[in-house]
Parts: structure tokens; sequence; C-alpha cells
């Protein structure tokens, strides 16, 4: 029996990779695209000409109750994924991301009860957890608004909790923490060092110190399709992590010696966050995940060399990016 899935956010960096995924999984994809006058369908325009005559594209606004409610016409599964992501802008508007990231996840639900959703992944991250109390961050950490950004996607994370309490909703808080690889927007930490170490030998950046636990976004994917037909997180919040982390600085260090570049770093203070607002230590556990779940996982280092080579094809630079969507 075919499995008809919605994917919000799909244009996206995790989102189209999770499109291509379950395509060769033979699901039935529909990928809900944010609305624009250009006909732009973001970086599934990298998959190839089969791969996207298999999707249904739906192009709607996530903020728009009746557009999400008709995109889930026939679904039995959804994977959200669509929300503003980028740190700073939020503090620089923070309202368009309580529209987006929390009005946008309410509409989710509701259509999800609406239509009688077989199973809703509704996609978190890892900085609601804020500075780390313990090492490493399970999933009953203390959650903590320390950016407007982080504060909505909290707001969205108890709002889901409250639908799976009060309405018996089947769906699960999916918590990647820092996913990288190909496509991703040259605003996130690894694109951009690699993007200005391959165009010269001096390295802009903001802070050094925080640390990071890093994840390929193929591995991500596979396990966002785990569990997506699992039966045992129902009403749970569950990690996506390595359980390891590395500094800003190392992981600069890392990148160089994979390109075999000895490089200046500059600290550019207009790239650190508000003293209190930077979260210094982000390192998962991924116990409860793998209780439940066999994901496949691959070394940073591993993981890095496949990013380079990507970053390294001219042609993929000139691809649409954009924060609009999930990283």
């Amino acid at each position: 029996m075919s499995k008809n899935v919605l994917i919000t956010g799909s244009e996206g960096f995790i989102g189209s990779h999770i499109v291509q995924l379950l395509l060769k999984k033979k699901y039935k994809v529909r990928a809900f695209v944010y609305y624009n006058s250009f006909n732009n369908i973001g970086w599934l325009s990298s998959l190839d000409k089969d791969e996207l005559k298999k999707i249904n594209i739906h192009f709607g606004d996530i903020r728009d109750e009746k557009n999400v409610l008709a995109a889930f016409k026939n679904i039995d599964y959804v994977i959200h994924l669509a929300a503003l992501i980028g740190i700073p802008y939020s503090y620089n508007s923070p309202k368009s991301y309580i529209e987006t990231n929390v009005l946008g996840t309410y509409n989710v639900l509701e259509a999800s009860l609406k239509k009688k959703i077989k199973r809703l992944l509704v996609t978190s991250t890892s900085e609601v957890y804020g500075s780390a109390k313990k090492i490493p961050i399970d999933e009953n950490h203390v959650l903590q608004g320390q950016s407007p950004y982080a504060a909505t996607k909290i707001a969205a994370d108890k709002l889901t909790e409250s639908y799976c309490k009060s309405f018996d909703l089947n769906a699960t808080i999916v918590r990647p923490f820092n996913t990288y690889g190909p496509r991703q927007s040259n605003r996130a930490i690894i694109p951009t060092i690699i993007t200005q170490i391959l165009n010269k030998n001096s390295l802009k950046i903001g802070s050094l110190t925080p640390k990071r636990d890093f994840n390929y976004v193929e591995n991500v994917a596979e396990t966002f399709e785990k569990i997506l037909v699992s039966s045992k997180l129902k009403g749970e919040e569950v990690n996506i992590s390595s359980g390891k982390s590395i500094s800003i600085r190392d992981l600069i260090y890392q990148i160089s010696r994979l390109l075999k570049k000895n490089i200046k770093i500059k600290v550019d203070k207009s790239r650190i966050r508000p003293k209190n607002s930077e979260v210094n230590n982000l390192q998962g556990s991924s116990k409860k995940l793998d209780r439940i779940i066999k994901a496949k996982k691959i070394s940073l280092n591993e993981g890095l060399k496949k990013t380079i080579d990507w970053f390294k094809n001219k042609e993929n630079l000139i691809k649409y990016d954009t924060d609009k969507y999930i990283l």
C-alpha cells in the first residue's frame, strides 16, 4: 500500500534530502513549497527530472490556514519542517518568527486533526535547550529561550505536546542537533567556513568557543524516515545527535586541514551573539533514539569531506539559497 506523505519546507536543506529519500523508498510525496512569484522550488530544482516528475508540488504559505488544510487532502503522513531559522534575524524581526514558527505549526496541528493524519513529525531544534545544564543533553533537559528563534520553537513544541495530550494526536517532536552537508545555506557555520577558506586564506567568524554536535544530512533524513514509521515515539520528543561536540575553533582547523590550507582567523564582532543569548555547548544524547532505531552514522571527518566536495563545485553555489526553511 502506498504511503502519501506531505513535507512542509520541502525545498529547503533538510527537506529536499528527505524528499529524495522518500522517493527512493516509494512514498508518494507532496512537497509544500513557499509561494513566490518566480515559481522557485528551491533545492528541489537540484533533483533529476525523473525524481521531479514523481513529486506533487503544492505552493502555499504555512501561515495560511486554508492553504495548509488544502495541502493535507488525501495525505497519510506529514513531516513539518517549514520555519524561519536564522538566529541573527530573529533579533531584528521576532514577530515574523512567531507568525511562521508558532502560527504555522498551529495550522499544521489543526489540519492534522481535521484530516485525520496517521502520523505527524514536527521538527524542533537543539537550540531549545539553550546553554547546557548537563552534558550530554537528553530530552528531559530544561528548555531555555535564549533567542527569539529558540523561544518560538519552544512554543511550537509545547503546542504540539498539548495536541498529543488533549486530542490524542499521533505526533513526535524531532529535535535535530546541528545538521550539515550539501545544499546548506552559506549562512550556516560549516558552509561559511568552507566557502571562505576556498576563496581566500583568511576567515571572518564570530565566537570561536561555542561547541556544537554535528550530524550529516543524509543520516538525518534517514533517521526522520525511521521515526516516521515507528510506533514507539507517539507524543514524545527525540533527539537526533552524534553524542559528540566540537568547538568552532577546532572545527575550523579540521576543515582547513582537509582543504590543505593555512589560514588566518579574524573574529568579527558583528557576528557574535548578544552575551546572554549565546549557547555555549550543544552536545546531545542519542540514547533514547538508539534504543528504538538503528540509524546509520558517519564520522564528522567523512561528512566534511563529502560536504567540501559539493561546495567545490561552483555550479552548486549559484543555486537557490535562503534562510526561509529549516536547516
